[in-house]
């Protein structure tokens, strides 16, 4: 809290009052001269150093009731109802000046991708400095308070970091930067946009964790927005649940998911892959129908339309928030039975049984990349993807999971000396020179759709190029394949009009997947296919992945940083860590154990919704340079279980089958990793360094 705040009397009623209090807010978008109500008479209150989360689909209405508070809504938007107090202090009612001081000192927010937080003109000291000159600090004060901040935030080198511009920070380093800044005013309220969803594992742990500590040393009060279920689960005192601008359930974030009480919110959980769920087993759960449009008309429960409950009440009359236990409420009349919620995706084991993989369909030997300036992508990698087999790829960035891609694909050539074969046959290492056949054979479903679909053509002609031009189809053939299609990714007929940038980017993304799945080609990379997807959507998808395997013996390179949708979907993992193949075999041996010590610490910091999670491995610092990478085994400046013989450091383990079909690059035999991982939890890496010295 800054000395004009702990001066005011609005201070000292807000020090014993809540941080935020929301009453009855109504928000508005002018649409082409009509007004088209994005959320309707949302309530809820956030208590002085509590976290609260908010939930729920693209198009709730969650990131809208966050700008709303700081009134940062586009010009066409207004708040329309209701009332807002932060510390004491209404926006709504302020003048361009006293909102300003607002932003400065009291709120302050960090969104989902820090690039676009950072200026990438200025270097990030000057940058975190500026937010203590506004509070009045000298240039040179002001400097000092910056490398503080760093330093809080657990940037090991803050005065190398000041100086970086922000390109020349890795994802999580920029994102605690962009908290450092967030924090330098010491706000009362911090509100945090999707803030961990592009990050690796272990990044997105220790930014939780980084928040969840700064929270108690600074009494900051949080607003966190996620799609992500389980960070919810982690990070936040209660939850609120918000469908298509509407709150439908409020509650104890455990107590909620837990035992959900609003039809919505258990569908929502559904589509999480749970510990023990596989595409051979069941299927994920999904929400039918969409989401309504802004400003829709509905005189009953918002939901109705999709809930499988519903009954004539529900569709004539709006339900009003009943008490369903202690401190929880939920909009709906059928409450009670929302657990018992039936199915809508239905399967059977013997629905999903498949005759499993077949023989090598892509192989993959002494592959190696070097990038200008000495950089190895990738160093001696030798894999093999089984036909109708999902190859699960895991790894933080950097690691050189999507420069494998690249490689397969024609992309990026490899170094001389790799080999990369389909069916047996060598590839060309430029796409361009390869036949039609080849590049049918081989598509791609990228991470950010807004960078492979071309603004200027429609949604049409985006998936119907390839049906033409690399599946030769035309006529009824190619309207009955596109029909096919959009049925299958969930999009509609009114959708195929639009260009990408009328879509969001969960409209976006199932473009681009149906784009890629067109022409029924043999492999399919999926590189973070779903990490834009609200959690329905993607628990569609992947049962669309499951399906296409099961149904056309389709195989998938699928590349992910989210370690429960790969250990849903993959039949064998792959665990990358600066080029080199760490660990690889069936995915349930390699999740069940015994692990490489860095598997280990990539499973450790995985947040669960049931919370039977392993204590937390917090590795030392960042992935090495690939440019200058470390002697002896490349993980062994940060592994917690390092042979203190000095064999780490000086020779290269192999990479050797230590039970069938299970391969780990460790000086560790496999019997000694089963017996410590089972009994003795992996230290530290920096209680290890402390023991050392």
């Amino acid at each position: 809290m800054t000395t004009d705040q702990a001066s005011s009397p609005s201070s000292a009623l807000a020090a014993s009052g809540p941080a935020l209090i929301v009453s009855n807010m109504d928000v508005t978008y002018q649409v082409r001269g009509q007004d088209r109500l994005a959320l309707r008479d949302v309530s809820f209150s956030i208590g002085r150093g509590e976290s609260y989360g908010l939930v729920g689909e693209s198009g709730s209405g969650k990131s809208t009731a966050a700008l709303a508070l700081v009134r940062y809504l586009p010009s066409n938007g207004r708040v329309s109802g209701g009332t807002i107090s932060i510390n004491g202090l209404n926006p709504l009612s302020m003048g361009k000046r006293d909102l300003r001081q607002l932003r400065a000192r009291t709120i302050s927010m960090v969104y989902q991708e820090p690039g676009r937080a950072l200026n990438p003109s200025l270097r990030v000291g000057r940058q975190i400095a500026e937010v203590f000159e506004v509070a009045g600090a000298s240039s040179e004060s002001a400097m000092d308070s910056a490398e503080d901040m760093l330093r809080k935030v657990q940037i090991s080198d803050p005065g190398r970091v000041m100086r970086r511009y922000p390109h020349e920070l890795s994802g999580g380093m920029a994102q605690r930067a962009v908290i450092a800044m967030a924090l330098a005013a010491s706000p009362s309220l911090l509100i945090l946009d999707e803030p961990t969803t592009a990050l690796d594992a272990t990044v997105e742990a220790e930014v939780l964790d980084l928040v969840a500590a700064l929270r108690q040393e600074f009494d900051t009060s949080v607003l966190f927005i996620s799609h992500n279920l389980a960070v919810i689960a982690k990070m936040c005192d209660r939850v609120g649940v918000l469908y298509a601008g509407e709150l439908v359930e409020e509650g104890p974030a455990r107590q909620v998911f837990d035992d959900p009480r609003h039809p919505y919110t258990v569908g929502l959980l559904r589509c999480i892959p749970r510990r023990g769920q596989r595409k051979d087993r069941d299927r994920l759960d999904t929400i039918p129908g969409f989401l309504p449009s802004p400003g829709h008309s509905l005189s009953g429960c918002v939901f109705a339309p999709r809930c499988a409950l519903a009954q004539d009440r529900c569709r004539s009359e709006s339900p009003p928030f009943f008490d369903v236990g202690d401190l929880r409420t939920a909009r709906c009349f059928y409450h009670e039975q929302a657990p018992e919620l039936p199915r809508a995706t239905p399967s059977s084991a013997a629905a999903l049984a498949t005759d499993g993989p077949g023989g090598p369909l892509v192989v993959v030997e002494r592959l190696s990349k070097t990038f200008p300036g000495g950089v190895q992508a990738l160093a001696g990698v030798d894999l093999t993807v089984h036909r109708g087999e999902t190859l699960g790829l895991v790894g933080e960035s950097g690691s050189g999971k999507t420069t494998l891609a690249r490689v397969l694909l024609g992309l990026t050539a490899p170094d001389q000396g790799s080999v990369v074969t389909l069916e047996d046959k060598p590839l060309n290492p430029d796409a361009r020179r390869r036949p039609r056949e080849i590049l049918r054979a081989l598509q791609i479903v990228f991470q950010n759709p807004d960078s492979a679909l071309n603004r200027r053509h429609s949604v049409r002609s985006l998936i119907s190029r390839p049906l033409t031009r690399l599946a030769g189809l035309s006529g009824k053939a190619l309207r009955d394949r596109l029909a096919e299609l959009i049925a299958s990714v969930r999009l509609e007929d009114r959708h195929l009009a639009l260009r990408p940038g009328q879509l969001s980017g969960g409209l976006k993304q199932r473009v681009a997947i149906a784009r890629a799945f067109g022409p029924r080609p043999d492999v399919v990379v999926c590189d973070e296919p779903t990490s834009a997807l609200d959690v329905s959507v993607q628990a569609a998808i992947l049962n669309l992945l499951a399906d296409l395997q099961q149904q056309e013996h389709a195989t998938y390179l699928f590349i992910s940083h989210d370690l429960g949708l790969v250990r849903y979907l993959s039949d064998r993992i792959v665990v990358l860590y600066l080029g080199r193949v760490m660990e690889v075999g069936p995915a349930e041996t390699v999740f069940t154990g015994p692990h490489h010590p860095y598997t280990e610490a990539l499973f450790s910091a995985v947040p669960s919704l049931d919370g039977q999670r392993p204590d937390r491995i917090r590795l030392h610092g960042e992935i090495p340079s690939a440019a200058d990478p470390p002697g002896g085994c490349v993980f062994h400046t940060r592994c917690p279980r390092r042979l203190s013989t000095g064999v780490c450091e000086s020779t290269e383990p192999p990479l050797l089958e230590e039970e069938p079909g299970h391969l780990i690059r460790c000086h560790i035999p496999i019997t000694e990793l089963r017996q410590l991982q089972l009994n003795e939890p992996a230290p530290s890496r920096e209680a290890l360094h402390d023991t050392e010295n």
